[in-house]
């Protein structure tokens, strides 16, 4: 294979809200905290453990700054899709740093919102696949699509589940 790949896929939860800056011209610049967690159970102990990670993730794609100034709070759960940046930058006493991102920029940048909003903001949790962006009908099968199976899913999948899964 030749070339290259800088690709990030991320589903996590914002730790605030999004800071929107704008540049000179007047574009906008987004910057969200992202969390993602990683979820085991201890195989000595059987006691539930938590890792959490966080992210920087800068958005320069002007329609996505929009869609994170307007629709986006503390505590949404959404999906990235980016590249890995690392810039340098000098520190107030003047010690070289340096900061890996995930930027969103140009067109196969993604940011989708996971959550259903309600009345009084972003619903956290959810009871099946219409919580995820995917339309129920559809995730379940039946579809008019040819290549979709006319079987229908034969109810909640999460709780067929026995696995700790991370999201």
């Amino acid at each position: 294979m030749a070339g290259y790949l800088n690709k990030v896929s991320l589903i996590g939860n914002l730790g605030a809200d999004p800071e929107i800056r704008r540049t000179q011209d007047g574009r906008p610049i987004a910057n969200i905290r992202l969390a993602t967690a990683e979820h085991w159970r201890d195989k000595t102990s059987g006691e539930r453990r938590e890792r959490t990670e966080w992210h920087s993730v800068v958005i320069f794609n002007e329609q996505l700054c929009k869609i994170a100034e307007q629709y986006l709070e503390k505590g949404a759960k959404i999906y990235i899709e980016g590249q890995l940046a690392t810039r340098k930058w000098q520190d107030q006493s003047g010690q070289d740093r340096w900061s890996t991102e995930i930027v969103l920029q140009g067109f196969d940048a993604k940011l989708i919102m996971l959550n259903k909003k309600d009345g009084s903001g972003y619903r956290q949790g959810g009871n099946g696949p219409g919580d995820y962006g995917i339309d129920g009908d559809r995730a379940a099968g039946s579809s008019s699509s040819p290549n979709r199976s006319s079987q229908t899913s034969g109810g909640n999948f999460s709780r067929d589940l026995d696995d700790d899964i991370p999201f």
